[in-house]
């Protein structure tokens, strides 16, 4: 093994990192780290400069790019089948298996997003099992056994989702794998790995490899991922039949301005833009943080349907993707199911609603986070093309849809505060636990009936930045009249964490010292997230350290 890489020997390694793939590996560090590094410089002299400049800095180039009259090259007939694509951590094999299955009345996904990078645990260890897990999925000898159910997991014969991979962003590193004694970028790790692996098996089958683009903020790195996909086609001597396409997430404010851009930029490998809205709001949030006059109402209020500036970004994303021929992708359907047949209608209605927009708006696809409900998100987008959807006039050019940051309308309370609080600790807590994504009701034990949602690190964001923001311009609540303050977001952690662990209690086989501790250091965390926020350090959680006994 080449003496230039060390790394943590977690379940399955040795089998992954064979000579062949780390030879492939340390070529791509050598040829692309150094970008990696200059990428992240260049984002924090953006963000920077709009902290003190103000957002309005950030504006669309008027180029050959969105002038000229060009589309991108042709992609399988695949990405442009309406439906769903099932989201999830393919690190977790039962539930892996479970999401490329058919649902319990036969239907299955159009497409499984195996996602690394949002709902993933952000480790050496997740990031090899979902590569074993893909890669066996392709292989046809993916299966399961849990000694703790007695239960069996095996993949149902048949035409299984096409895959969409989302490996971590340009931020991130991986600690756990050093080259020359620096850790390695965790993008040019995952995406290597899939296309190494899982990926070099699909083409054996004839099959393309995709993948979904995070946290691309300008021309600079949809340019990086066209070389890397350049370099790997030489360097493992693919053919024109091996066929890789692209989806960028519009996930970043900068990005929002580009999207064009971004396409052209990205050259064959383009396929389409994702509309983000998650991660989008977090991002806009953190850029706008500084500004007084940019203060949002209570997360769970800012809804694409009743705040026109983020549908519009959307409306002009699906316009952009009609005009260059590319597929414009929805957002995710988090909500959760119940044993509450009540909660799991009004969880199925706000599905339907929000996929219907979706769909009316020239969307092909949605994301659903449950087997449970994708069925139910999958019906718009099936239904308006089997009557034969065709765009409006109006839908067919970018400029009717400008561009205008805006404040969502919305009221500003401690309430609100007080469920970011909550979503922040369990999601913390998830997140020490390993998981990357975590169903969260922050209205539990309270007399609404809510359905429990998916909270991933794009959603915790947002609650981590609209707190800091409320306490950076010491906004006052409507409904309690005090001022945002640490002591005040203290308070509220200290009692939602009472109130957790009293509901905790209450389930006597599962409640342990561990989860107690877990959920004490998770209030910790949430704390320390918060503050760093109030400071603009917008550090990922993926840099903190999961070890309980240093957290304090």
């Amino acid at each position: 093994m080449n003496s230039r890489i060390t790394y943590k020997l977690v379940p399955n390694i040795d089998e992954i990192f064979t000579e062949n793939f780390v030879n492939y590996l340390i070529a791509l560090h050598d040829e692309f780290g150094k970008r990696v590094t200059q990428i992240r410089i260049d984002r924090n002299k953006k963000l920077a400069l709009v902290h003190e400049k103000g957002h309005r800095i950030l504006s669309e180039p008027v180029t050959h790019i969105n002038t000229g009259n060009w589309t991108i090259d042709p992609i399988p007939n695949e990405l442009r089948i309406p439906g769903i694509e099932i989201s999830g951590p393919a690190s977790i094999t039962p539930m892996f298996i479970n999401a490329i299955n058919p649902d319990k009345d036969g239907y299955r996904a159009d497409g499984y997003l195996d996602d690394d990078e949002d709902a993933g645990g952000h480790t050496l260890k997740d990031t090899i099992a979902a590569t074993k897990n893909r890669l066996e999925a392709v292989l046809g000898t993916l299966n399961f056994y849990d000694p703790n159910r007695n239960k069996q997991y095996n993949v149902v014969p048949g035409t299984l989702p096409f895959f969409m991979h989302r490996e971590r962003g340009l931020h991130l590193d991986e600690p756990d794998v050093m080259i020359d004694g620096k850790a390695i970028s965790a993008t040019i790790l995952g995406t290597a790995l899939t296309l190494f692996h899982p990926g070099q098996a699909q083409f054996s089958k004839n099959q393309a490899v995709y993948f979904y683009l995070p946290k691309i903020e300008d021309v600079e790195e949809s340019k990086f991922y066209r070389d890397f996909f350049d370099f790997t086609r030489k360097y493992l001597n693919l053919t024109e039949s091996n066929v890789i396409k692209a989806i960028i997430l519009i996930e970043s404010l900068p990005a929002v301005f580009q999207m064009e851009e971004l396409l052209y930029t990205l050259g064959p490998y383009a396929a389409g833009l994702n509309a983000a809205r998650w991660d989008l709001k977090a991002s806009i949030l953190e850029f706008l943080l500084p500004n007084p006059d940019f203060v949002w109402p209570d997360r769970f209020d800012v809804d694409i349907k009743n705040t026109d500036f983020i549908a519009n970004i959307f409306k002009r994303l699906v316009s952009i993707c009609l005009k260059r021929n590319a597929v414009p992708i929805g957002g995710m359907a988090t909500a959760l199911p119940n044993r509450d047949p009540e909660i799991n209608e009004l969880a199925a209605s706000s599905i339907l609603s929000d996929k219907e927009w979706e769909a009316s708006n020239g969307f092909i696809r949605g994301w659903s986070a449950h087997v449970y409900h994708m069925k139910n998100a999958a019906t718009p987008f099936k239904r308006i093309h089997q009557h034969g959807w065709s765009p409006s006039t109006e839908m067919l050019d970018p400029t009717n849809f400008p561009i205008n940051i805006e404040v969502p309308v919305g009221a500003i309370t401690e309430q609100g505060t007080r469920r970011n609080i909550r979503t922040i600790i369990e999601y913390c807590e998830g997140w020490l636990s390993g998981r990357g994504a975590k169903g969260i009701n922050s209205l539990e034990g309270k007399p609404n009936k809510t359905p429990a949602l998916m909270e991933d690190l794009a959603t915790a964001r947002i609650s981590v930045a609209q707190t800091a923001q409320r306490i950076i311009h010491s906004v006052p609540s409507e409904d309690t009249q005090r001022k945002h303050d640490m002591q005040v977001i203290i308070e509220i952690a200290d009692s939602e964490l009472e109130d957790i662990l009293e509901i905790r209690k209450l389930d006597r086989n599962n409640f342990n010292d561990d989860m107690k501790h877990r959920y004490e250091a998770a209030h910790e965390m949430t704390i320390r997230w918060v503050s760093n926020y109030t400071k603009l350090k917008f550090d990922s959680l993926a840099t903190y350290d999961r070890d309980l006994h240093k957290i304090s």
